[in-house]
């Protein structure tokens, strides 16, 4: 019995060796994403003099997790908290899918819903700094800066350095393909 080059049967062979190539290619993206999140929090962290840099990945819609965090100490690690189910709304969804930077110097000043202060609190938050991550698919994720220790006012090169972050985040190709 002859086997055609070009018949099913011979092709057999190949789909265990594309089915490995796929995973790693998916692993790589994975490394290489992983390593960006990680270098743009860091950075930011430093450049903001923060106590913490988080990203938060929504995994549902306005359902997700902290993903990623860079801290100034351990003590303020909230890796793996998920955000308050009521509080993430369509409207603060909205607000954020337009582009929404929010920046509170003072959570204790801000005049913000009592579960936003709540979770805030709940989290050792004194200032809170948001930025969107906004890809052609929707809200991907928020990249988030806090610090702990006092109110932290915000400058114009604080936002925009933020924003750049996200955006960083939001045209990189391994984020728009996950």
């Amino acid at each position: 019995m002859q086997i055609h080059p070009h018949s099913k049967f011979n092709h057999s062979r190949d789909r265990p060796e594309q089915g490995l190539q796929n995973l790693l290619d998916r692993l790589v993206k994975t490394i290489q994403r992983d390593e960006l999140v990680r270098q743009t929090t860091n950075q930011l962290r430093e450049s903001l003099q923060v106590d913490r840099v988080v990203l938060y990945y929504f995994y549902s819609q306005w359902q997700g997790q902290v993903t990623f965090e860079a801290l100034s100490s351990q003590e303020f690690s909230i890796l793996g908290s998920t955000g308050p189910d009521d509080c993430f709304n369509n409207e603060y969804a909205a607000l954020y899918l337009r582009g929404r930077v929010k920046a509170i110097a003072d959570i204790e000043l801000e005049p913000i819903q009592p579960c936003h202060r709540d979770f805030l609190l709940s989290m050792k938050v004194r200032a809170n700094l948001v930025a969107p991550i906004v890809i052609p698919r929707g809200l991907w994720g928020l990249l988030v800066a806090h610090h702990c220790q006092g109110p932290h006012n915000w400058s114009t090169s604080d936002i925009e350095m933020m924003q750049t972050g996200a955006q960083t985040l939001a045209t990189d190709r391994n984020i728009l393909e996950s």
